[in-house]
């Protein structure tokens, strides 16, 4: 295995990463926020619109998403990547200021846009830079990136919100008033570093190379695995380019094998989501409440849950090239499954406090480890390099639909089913999804992007 010791690759993937970063951060800061704007706009009871108001990001991430994957592949990685960065200022400013509920939502769906192209830029450009044998280390940087903006969030409303006592009115304190806006306006933070530091990272050379400037693309691969390496790989665009002279267009979407291999994308990719772990972010005000927590020791448990999902996808991390992308997925199915069973048990039984603290922290470790990283490192490989920005936004627009109709239910099946129900319920499609990955999914660690592109469309 060659030895990669210039900094450069580690300082450009770690970059284009923190904008996983932000998605993390406007992902979850709304869950601490959440106890605090639903009373400030009058929505605390009304299961509906706490719905509508968690799921309008996410309608914001399908546009984000949407727009992404052409135009990326028009104009290149990086073009897309500043006007993530843009997004997330304006809408971590708008969101705080606001005193009306419908343009509270309209902020959220904007800061959701960012979060799409993000989501969708982010691991494809650090799997067009990292070599074969450690893209799957590198491409999970940007899932830890994530959960670090997630556990920024968590810390920064957990630090925030000032304690609750009893019989205080939530609505008239400085957390009903102030403290919510405050957890959103410190999203815009890092989204000005984001900004500024995108200035330092190079375009995608494989996107450059698709577009026969080899030159670029030269300069940059050498500078991340010397100039023998440089020479391997831009000998291989030229092969590939050689192969596809067709003008780029979504028809490609649907030739040859590709429909096979972009089914594979999109289920693992709602899958990620309906495996149901990401409601305990979303909701974990509920989740907690049902187990018999106070606020404040709700808002404490969620850091501990943040903490946990940080040291749990570097563990990913660092056995994803070891262990493969497929045998951690399926690892993380069954996890999850066993975890769910004995979770809805709880609940069901009514056994509360500690024991739904440790299964649900187990949930996240599991989760953390295998599908949270896996699936980007999986929709960032498996599709040709010419028509990867389409269709990975393909996938990434099925992982977002997947999710909004998982924030959009969790209060209406936690209403009808019941916590225990709804835990079942993510069960078995957590089984379902076993399923498919061992009987669809091909192991593509340690081969370059290339070689998979070959392998799926013959597979």
């Amino acid at each position: 295995m060659k030895d990669y010791k210039s900094v450069y690759l580690p300082t450009i993937t770690f970059i284009s990463a923190m904008g996983g970063l932000l998605f993390g951060y406007d992902w979850v800061v709304v869950g601490g926020a959440k106890p605090f704007y639903e009373l400030f706009f009058d929505i605390a009871n009304s299961p509906a619109m706490q719905g509508w108001v968690m799921g309008s990001a996410i309608l914001g991430c399908i546009l984000g998403v949407m727009v992404s994957g052409s135009l990326s592949d028009k104009y290149g990685r990086k073009p897309l990547m500043y006007t993530a960065a843009v997004i997330f200022i304006v809408a971590a400013v708008g969101t705080g200021i606001v005193n009306n509920l419908s343009i509270f939502i309209a902020f959220r769906i904007l800061g959701g846009i960012g979060v799409g192209i993000a989501s969708n830029l982010s691991p494809m450009y650090i799997a067009e830079v990292a070599p074969a044998e450690q893209r799957g280390k590198y491409v999970s940087l940007n899932q830890l990136t994530i959960v670090i903006g997630i556990l920024s969030a968590q810390l920064i409303n957990w630090l925030i919100a000032d304690p609750v006592t009893a019989g205080e009115d939530i609505l008239s304190s400085w957390n009903g008033q102030m403290g919510w806006r405050w957890m959103f306006w410190a999203g815009g933070v890092p989204a000005v570093v984001f900004f500024f530091l995108l200035f330092l990272i190079p375009e995608s050379p494989r996107w450059l190379g698709s577009k026969n400037r080899f030159e670029k693309s030269n300069k940059i691969f050498t500078r991340i695995g010397g100039t023998e390496y440089a020479e391997k790989q831009i000998d291989v665009l030229k092969a590939t380019n050689a192969k596809n002279t067709e003008k780029i267009n979504y028809k490609m979407l649907l030739e040859g094998n590709m429909p096979k291999v972009l089914l594979i994308g999109i289920v693992i990719a709602a899958f990620q989501q309906w495996c149901g772990i990401n409601v305990i972010f979303n909701y974990a005000q509920e989740i907690f409440s049902a187990a018999g927590y106070g606020v404040s020791d709700i808002l404490f448990n969620i850091v501990i849950t943040g903490v946990i999902n940080v040291i749990f996808t570097i563990v990913g991390m660092y056995t994803v090239d070891k262990l493969g992308r497929r045998s951690l997925l399926l690892f993380g199915a069954v996890g999850l499954a066993c975890i769910y069973a004995v979770l809805g048990a709880c609940y069901y039984f009514q056994i509360s406090g500690i024991a739904v603290l440790i299964l649900v922290l187990m949930g996240i470790a599991c989760y953390a480890m295998t599908l949270a990283p896996v699936t980007w490192v999986v929709i960032s490989e498996i599709f040709p390099t010419r028509i990867r920005g389409m269709a990975m936004a393909v996938a990434t627009f099925s992982l977002w639909t997947a999710c909004f109709i998982l924030t959009y239910t969790f209060p209406l099946l936690n209403s009808g089913l019941g916590a225990y129900g709804t835990f079942w319920l993510y069960g078995i499609i957590c089984v379902l999804g076993y399923l498919f990955i061992k009987s669809q999914l091909p192991e593509t660690k340690g081969i370059s992007l290339e070689e998979i592109e070959e392998k799926l469309q013959k597979k």
